[in-house]
């Protein structure tokens, strides 16, 4: 191939012979950085190396050419001519490589005059779960950046304007040539001297430094939507920061806190709540008032023998969905018997009474019998 015995192309870049069009090419442009010549002047074995690495892509990137040489072992005369020849569907490739060797040699930069959008903004925002079940409309102040008010955003002292770039032109960028193995490439980069800008301020605002530009707290009032969650983002159009040379400003994203309820715990559009029950009431049954989160109550009937654990749902009591099926949650009332800690005499008399008549062991404090016995003799 070179003179002597053909070298394996596969060897070459490094790859399997059942390798994919992708590993292959992603193996020559990482050999490419490695070996260009640019990155190892003056050596010969890089640049030899660097006209094999071409010579194997040439052959293994093309689909038609991989499968003759996968089929023969050659694909026509693949020794002679230029190693910098032929080296047509692979443009992407060097445009990778240019990037990386030239910095983005050849793409022309946007006028610095040209509108440019201003910077999107992100801030967290807390609501309460009724907040964020209601929904609500809350005011905020906004850190951000804005046009300086005392010179107009021009950067420059009152009285004075912003020069033209003598070096650029007022173009805000500068042309570089350099001469490589495939030929004189063009670089288009930042002008050094107005930082890409095309302007150069003598004299500098002293209110913003020259920037244009002030950072300033901004009020702006949004409406919270029925049914956000912990994690939901929300955006306001145009209320991000302001745009440059009359590009449309960018946007404000609020993310959203859902703080937590005292007695209540939410579930997506569900509510869960506690509802505390006495003995008698959960054994002989009642009809209790469950106070909802929307300041209303509900009446839930118990039935007798009612069990620590039951869950009653009051149907349409939860929070708005924002997204899925419409409507609102369910509220789930989860059910708890209370134990008193503290019993009259003839409180725990009676207890002791109702043990004895389920044949329920419980320790005897002799009160039962010292209540009757005043009872009776009393």
């Amino acid at each position: 191939m070179y003179g002597g015995e053909a070298e394996d192309l596969y060897k070459i870049l490094g790859v399997p012979r059942d390798a994919s069009a992708a590993d292959i090419k992603k193996a020559y442009r990482q050999l490419v950085r490695k070996y260009h010549p640019d990155a190892n002047p003056g050596n010969r074995d890089a640049e030899e190396h660097f006209k094999k690495i071409n010579q194997a892509y040439e052959v293994l990137g093309d689909p038609g050419k991989r499968n003759q040489y996968d089929q023969f072992g050659t694909v026509g005369d693949m020794g002679g001519g230029s190693p910098f020849e032929g080296f047509g569907g692979m443009g992407d490739i060097f445009g990778d490589i240019f990037d990386s060797v030239f910095g983005g040699a050849g793409r022309r930069r946007s006028s610095p005059d040209a509108p440019r959008r201003g910077t999107d903004l992100e801030m967290r925002v807390e609501v309460t779960l009724l907040e964020a079940a209601t929904g609500a409309v809350k005011e905020f102040m906004i850190p951000r950046l804005e046009s300086c008010p005392v010179c107009s955003g021009t950067g420059a002292k009152p009285g004075t304007t912003p020069e033209t770039c003598s070096r650029c032109g007022g173009r805000g960028q500068v042309e570089s040539r350099q001469q490589t193995p495939f030929g004189r490439f063009v670089s288009v980069n930042p002008c050094p001297s107005c930082n890409g800008t095309g302007k150069i301020i003598r004299e500098k605002c002293a209110e913003c430094g020259g920037q244009g530009r002030v950072r300033a707290q901004h009020k702006v009032e949004v409406k919270i939507p029925p049914g956000v969650d912990t994690g939901t983002r929300l955006r306001i159009s145009g209320e991000g920061e302001p745009g440059a040379n009359g590009g449309q400003a960018g946007d404000l994203y609020l993310v959203v806190n859902v703080l937590e309820h005292k007695d209540f715990k939410r579930e997506g559009g569900d509510l869960h709540t506690r509802l505390s029950v006495s003995f008698p009431q959960a054994a002989l049954g009642c009809t209790l008032e469950v106070p909802t989160l929307y300041g209303g109550k509900e009446s839930l009937d118990i039935p007798a023998g009612t069990q620590p654990g039951k869950v009653f749902t009051i149907r349409g009591e939860g929070v708005p969905r924002l997204r899925g099926p419409r409507g609102k949650g369910d509220l789930f009332v989860h059910v708890t018997v209370e134990v008193p800690e503290k019993l009259t005499d003839r409180q725990r008399a009676l207890l002791e009474e109702l043990a004895r008549e389920m044949k329920v062991e419980v320790e005897d404090s002799g009160v039962f019998g010292k209540f009757f016995r005043n009872l009776f003799e009393g």
